[in-house]
């Protein structure tokens, strides 16, 4: 892609969030979701290839339908309250279309099924933004919205999305759609909490986002986009693996890992909201995903594969890797030392 163009999709990007998390009015929410995706489909599709394409298509039609539901609802409660307050969204109905809305720009069970397909058809990179930045902003507008949204309905979801993607997640070959389906699961991590206490729920946001952006990065870099690719990794990016090993289980939530700190803290408050049966729920489903990445780490590091695999021999480099991906690696694995720190800043 032409350099200044990726400069111009970047800087759409960037003022598209930052005009919806600093907006008040529905219709500057609104028009910072359209700049978003306008801004972001290029991305997808910048490789010209079929699959890109199906996905650069799939994703804009689910993200227009999500938009006019969210103008649909700011309208709906307009119409009953005289408000376009963004924090005064107090109609039934208007918060229900408002959480089918944001749960379909999210990818939220039963709105998840573009989400899989979108990320295989795009690059690392793109999967990454799509994956994190991308989410940000409808987060942001369920963080400001949090006291009027129906629970019940945000908890079957949020069950359904955590069942859901890691059951999904099992079967998969395919490095990017096991990301995808890993991001399913975490979203129903973070909506299960966001009624009872938003910024625990911000909270595993920033704490997934580090996560995730260390292990596609890491996989960008090693240039694996399928298991058996990843099997040979070990032999041209040794230590790269490793923290790709300890990476994957910190996402997967173990401790002493920084990825255990969010499940712990929202484990700790549905129990004080009497959530005994979700608390339960959420635990035993997220064995789920462990599984998957389990997998992924055996196929990395833990055992070496036969020389005979099917496909061209790849010789060890000594490209250098991005001092990024060592702080990112570093604050995916060694945080939880400082979580009294953490929960006292919430």
């Amino acid at each position: 892609m032409n350099p200044q163009a990726k400069l111009i999709f970047t800087i759409s990007l960037m003022m598209g969030t930052t005009i919806t998390i600093s907006s008040n009015h529905w219709i500057m929410a609104w028009t910072g979701l359209e700049i978003n995706t306008l801004a972001i489909l290029p991305m997808i599709s910048k490789s010209h290839h079929p699959r890109a394409i199906e996905a650069a298509t799939k994703y804009f039609l689910v993200q227009a339908a999500a938009s006019t539901l969210v103008l649909f609802s700011s309208m709906t409660n307009a119409w009953h309250t005289g408000q376009w307050d963004i924090t005064q969204l107090t109609h039934p109905v208007s918060c229900s279309i408002l959480t089918a809305a944001i749960s379909m720009k999210l990818g939220l069970v039963p709105f998840h099924f573009w989400f899989p397909e979108v990320l295989q058809g795009s690059s690392m990179i793109t999967g990454l933004l799509l994956s994190t930045a991308m989410k940000f902003p409808p987060i942001t507008l369920l963080f400001m919205t949090s006291q009027s949204l129906n629970t019940t309905l945000l908890s079957i979801m949020a069950i359904l999305s955590a069942a859901l993607g890691g059951w999904m997640g099992l079967n998969q070959t395919q490095i990017r759609k096991i990301m995808a389906f890993s991001s399913i699961s975490h979203l129903g991590w973070m909506a299960i909490i966001l009624v009872y206490n938003p910024k625990l729920m911000l909270l595993n946001f920033y704490l997934y986002t580090v996560m995730t952006a260390t292990v596609f990065l890491a996989f960008n870099s090693i240039k694996v986009l399928k298991l058996s690719t990843l099997m040979t990794a070990w032999a041209k990016t040794p230590s790269l693996t490793a923290m790709l090993l300890l990476a994957l289980l910190s996402l997967a939530g173990l401790p002493p890992l920084t990825g255990f700190l969010p499940k712990w803290l929202i484990i700790q408050e549905l129990t004080k909201q009497d959530m005994i049966v979700a608390a339960m729920t959420m635990s035993l489903l997220s064995l789920l995903g462990l599984f998957f990445y389990l997998r992924l780490a055996y196929c990395a590091t833990i055992t070496l594969p036969p020389h005979t695999t099917n496909h061209m021999k790849q010789w060890r480099t000594n490209k250098p890797v991005s001092s990024l991906i060592a702080i990112l690696t570093t604050m995916s694995i060694a945080l939880l030392p400082i979580s009294p720190m953490i929960i006292a800043a919430i």
